[in-house]
């Protein structure tokens, strides 16, 4: 059945949806597309301030009902509405009923991995793709891998990429982090968002949480912690393993690491020491005292911040007749929010659009970027300005 709408971004009032409805506005001003969220006065009032032909849907995130009225008429829904475990589930469960494509930009690998265990089958069985995690966390990464395996020239048996990027931070990113707290254990796992009976005894053995500060080979930078690498790395064995269930292997027991870029030794060991002292205030009862300090849902940086943001990544791609192959990608602009509002709006329109997406039209569960979207979804962050290239 043909749908009213090809995308309806909910949360468009947010900091995050404010950008995804300018940067929907700006470039493809044909799309038939409508916003949502829980605040019409908020709505209209975008509506108006950015002179959006779209229409609107209020909807509370906890109304299952209203929610629903809107997802069965898009082709895809776009969620900028976070903490994503407190406001999108239910977006997430009525696109899986209505069979309706969801994309968004989560970071919360313990809240997929409920969608994961909710969702995935029925998905699956529909050919409903869900892709969380198609902003900062965790495409660069997702992408960054599976352009390096698929242009390596012979199977890899590991990559490492090196991060490194500028930029600022946002009230509704902060909140989501003291709203996550200290997880528990099992949630701790390496392989948290992986299927079952998918890792080897290899991969578990080469898959710590864990960095050092050493030289970078090839560069002047030396290596760190890594700021997302705990979210990030989940989602890419995702990837693998899931590649590998429909006979697409990045490489037998393939393991990937990532860390930090820094400019110099003392920059890498002072950055990772803060933020080892950050991740431990927000798993202690001393978040509640650090909370109020910090910026609040809503609020983020400036308009100069964004433009001079940037990001990179250097994926080193081990093969496994043991030759390395080095690749790169490049995204100018703040990497938390216009490099992420540009990336999952490319991603939705991925979905809305492409008629070439990896595995079939029948193909769906809870996915990732990889998987879900892989090589059309390359292209259009390409001619989105986000650069791809192996380096030598």
């Amino acid at each position: 059945m043909e749908k009213q709408y090809q995308i309806i971004l909910y949360g468009a009032t947010g900091f995050t949806g404010r950008l995804c409805a300018e940067y929907f506005q700006s470039n493809y001003p044909d799309l038939a597309w409508a916003i949502s969220g829980r605040n019409k006065e908020k709505l209209e009032d975008l509506k108006k301030e950015l002179n959006l032909d779209c229409d609107i849907y209020v909807a509370d995130s906890e109304d299952y009902e209203a929610i629903k009225s809107f997802v069965k008429k898009t082709k895809v829904v776009l969620s900028a509405a976070g903490p994503f475990a407190r406001y999108s589930t239910k977006v997430v469960e009525a696109c899986v009923e209505c069979k309706t494509h969801y994309t968004d930009i989560t970071g919360e690998n313990h809240w997929v991995r409920g969608l994961i265990d909710r969702f995935h089958e029925k998905a699956a069985l529909d050919g409903t793709r869900i892709v969380p995690s198609c902003g900062y966390d965790s495409i660069p990464s997702d992408l960054g891998v599976y352009y390096s395996v698929t242009r390596s020239e012979k199977p890899v048996k590991h990559v490492t990429v090196y991060h490194s990027a500028k930029g600022g931070a946002s009230g509704g990113t902060t909140e989501t982090m003291f709203t996550m707290g200290p997880l528990p254990k099992e949630m701790r796992d390496p392989f948290l968002l992986n299927p079952e009976n998918s890792i080897s005894e290899e991969q578990k053995k080469n898959s710590k949480d864990d960095f050092s500060v050493k030289p970078i080979p090839g560069t002047d930078a030396f290596s760190g912690m890594g700021l997302m690498a705990f979210a990030n790395t989940r989602v890419v064995r995702r990837s693998a393993a899931l590649f590998d269930l429909n006979q697409k292997s990045y490489g037998a027991d393939f393991t990937f690491k990532e860390l930090g870029s820094y400019p110099s030794k003392a920059a890498a060991r002072i950055t990772s020491f803060v933020l080892m002292s950050a991740f431990l205030v927000i798993a202690t009862p001393l978040r509640h005292i650090v909370r109020p300090f910090l910026l609040k849902p809503g609020e983020g940086p400036d308009q100069e911040t964004r433009d001079k943001g940037w990001f990179k990544g250097l994926f080193i791609a081990k093969r496994e007749d043991g030759v390395e192959q080095r690749f790169e990608i490049f995204g100018s602009g703040d990497p938390g929010y216009k490099s992420t509002s540009k990336m999952v709006c490319e991603s939705a329109l991925t979905l809305a659009f492409s008629e070439d997406l990896p595995f079939g039209e029948e193909f769906g569960g809870v996915l990732t970027s990889a998987v879900a979207l892989g090589d059309p979804l390359i292209s259009r962050l390409m001619k989105a300005g986000i650069t791809f290239e192996e380096v030598t």
